[in-house]
This record gives C-alpha cells, structure tokens and sequence, in this order.
C-alpha cells in the first residue's frame, strides 16, 4: 500500500495515448487517479471538471493520469463519447487496468466494494517519484478538483519555502512557519509579536 513520503510504486500501462510509465513523468508532478468505471454519471463528471482544469494543472508542472479496470477500448469509446455528448475532449491519458494489478498495488480497490471497480484514489507525485498526498473517495462521491489543485499549490509552496499552509490556504495567502524548537525561539516569537508562541504567520511568501 502507497504511504505519504515514500516513493510511488512503478507502473508501465497502456493508456488512450499509448504506453505510460512512471519513469516518464520523472522531473514533473503528476497527479494519477483512479475511478470506478467508465459510462458512469459521477466519474463523467468527474473527467469534464479535470479537463477543464486540465491547462491549470499543467502551469503548476503537473500531469494527469487516470486510471480505471476498465479496457483500453472502453476508455477510447468513453473519451469519444464525453466529447461528442458534452463537447469536452479528453486531454490527458487514461490508462487500464484489467488484471488489476495497479489497482491492487495502490490500494485502489478496497474490501467491500465491488471487485471489479475501483475506489476514486487520488495520488500527487513529486517529480522525485515520492508520494506527497493520498486520498479516497467513496464510489457515490466525485471529488473536488479545486481541492486537488489547491493541494499541489500548497506542496509547492512548503517546498519552496520551508513554511506549512494553515487551513483552507489559498495561493498568495500567509503560510505559517513550524513551530519552535527551544524555549527562546517560543519566546522571542512572543516577543515578536506572533498571536501565540506555536503559531506564527510567515508574511511574503512566494506569488
């Protein structure tokens, strides 16, 4: 099972934009997850919110790979369906996974729902191939793509500058700075004028 800041299991899939391995998106973030099935209502909407989000994403350096035990000619029929009935194109891969294997390895798939389908995983990769965020959804819940990205913003905002984002952080708002170490750094915080000597905002983070 993937754990937070250890390294992404490898994979290599045949998606709607041929072959894809983790190696390949070495150096850029990548955002993969998982739905249930294709020609459903939830993960239909899911898939237009991601392409519409599709450009947002990839100014912030990453990319999308969806993944669901559907085959590969189910995912090409269902993108062409989407575009056709929508108006949408698809415009990041989505991968297979018939025997599950994937699936499996990422916990994707879990006890109590139906075996052949596939919880909603979400997974942001770094581009060193480690896992900095996981989460799962319930097959009857879509999730929010805001969220997702205001996630990678905000991982890209601790690595850039050492400091933690509070509570429903937005990109330009305060992070805040870890917490002190020593009885004189919680007291020179105090008389700094911090609200408290474990909380402090960091003012000029990056934009």
């Amino acid at each position: 099972m993937p754990r937070l800041g250890e390294p992404a299991i490898p994979f290599r899939v045949r998606t709607t934009m041929g072959e894809r391995s983790l190696a390949d998106y070495r150096g850029r973030w990548l955002l993969l997850f998982s739905h249930p099935a294709d020609f459903t209502p939830v993960c239909t909407s899911e898939f237009i919110a991601f392409a519409r989000a599709h450009d947002r994403f990839r100014a912030l350096g990453c990319e999308l790979l969806g993944l669901s035990v559907d085959s590969l000619f189910a995912h090409l029929a269902w993108v062409r369906s989407i575009e056709a009935g929508f108006g949408v194109a698809i415009p990041f891969p989505i991968a297979e996974d018939i025997s599950m294997a994937m699936a499996r390895a990422y916990g994707m798939i879990h006890p109590g729902d139906a075996s052949t389908a596939t919880v909603r995983g979400s997974f942001l990769i770094d581009p060193a191939g480690t896992i900095r965020m996981l989460a799962y959804y319930p097959m009857t819940t879509g999730r929010s793509v805001e969220e997702l990205l205001r996630t990678l913003a905000a991982l890209q905002e601790s690595d850039a500058s050492g400091a933690s984002t509070p509570a429903d952080w937005q990109p330009g708002e305060e992070s805040v700075l870890p917490p002190p170490l020593t009885v004189q750094e919680a007291a020179d915080r105090k008389a700094g004028g911090a609200p408290a000597w474990y909380y402090q905002p960091q003012s000029g983070t990056r934009r």
